[in-house]
């Protein structure tokens, strides 16, 4: 009998692939309006100051990254779904196990990690590599009425390779609580893999994708650690530094809203369903 948090776990990465699938057709979308520029005008290329190759390439390496992550999320799915599904050999099946008992059991332990895929294992290994770094975390439960997220530090992440559950696998730290958090304290959660968002390289902008004007992100917002849903007005590259022009929701002075800058480091995507 299947358990309320698989279940739970199974919709949020639907839910995943559904935003990845998304954003594969619009920047495929801006991909084609390229290929058709370029067509049409290809002596363009030559102009000095003319960044489209670069842009395109730009295109190329978000699509690349976003079909690799639908291909991580699809083969969670498959193992999520394979981990409650009725199992258990018949006929032929059966006694061909039988026959090879004894060498199963000389098997060596290592072989348990075969269970999980290779792309769950990358995956595993790319947020056991987080320790020690900043990343995002919603911290709620997946009923709350509100989703929130906060700069937290990974202080441990569970490993165990044998384990098909992604639940509850990185422990992380809120280093700064609000004021009105009980204790006021340093505060520690467990989290599913589902929960992080990791940050952006500072040191390395180049390969980072870069959200277009009206795209809705999730960003720190200014003097906090919270982070908030927001629409990019202008790009780190159109406004030559590392930071976006952002206006967040809900943020409103005097009947407008502020456009306010945060550096690309601090944005990421936002979560399908966001609650705010």
């Amino acid at each position: 009998m299947s358990s309320s948090p698989d279940i739970a776990g199974i919709l949020e990465n639907t839910k995943e692939l559904d935003r990845l699938r998304k954003e594969q057709e619009e920047v495929l979308v801006e991909i084609n309006k390229m290929h058709k520029k370029l067509q049409a005008t290809p002596e363009v290329v030559e102009k000095p100051g003319d960044t489209s190759l670069s842009k395109l390439k730009n295109l190329y390496i978000q699509a690349k990254e976003l079909s690799e992550s639908e291909v991580t999320v699809s083969t969670i799915l498959l193992t999520q779904l394979d981990s409650l599904l009725p199992s258990g050999p018949t006929g032929q099946q059966r006694r061909k196990l039988e026959g090879n008992d004894q060498k199963r059991k000389r098997m060596k332990v290592e072989s348990d990690v075969q269970r999980v895929s290779p792309s769950v294992r990358n995956q595993i290994e790319a947020y056991a590599s987080l320790r020690g770094e900043q990343v995002a975390a919603r911290v709620t439960a997946d009923d709350a009425e509100k989703d929130e997220w906060f700069v937290v530090k990974v202080i441990h992440f569970d490993r165990d390779t044998k384990d098909s559950n992604l639940c509850d696998r990185v422990e992380v730290l809120d280093e700064e609580p609000g004021d009105d958090e009980e204790g006021g304290g340093q505060r520690t959660y467990k989290l599913s893999m589902s929960c992080i968002l990791p940050f952006p390289k500072r040191n390395d902008p180049s390969t980072t994708q870069e959200f277009q004007p009206g795209k809705h992100v999730l960003a720190v917002y200014p003097g906090t650690t919270a982070l908030y849903k927001a629409t990019v007005i202008s790009t780190p590259r159109k406004r030559k530094s590392d930071e976006y022009l952002l206006e967040f929701d809900d943020d409103e002075e005097d009947g407008a809203l502020p456009q306010r800058t945060v550096p690309f480091h601090k944005v990421v995507a936002l979560p399908e369903g966001h609650r705010q």
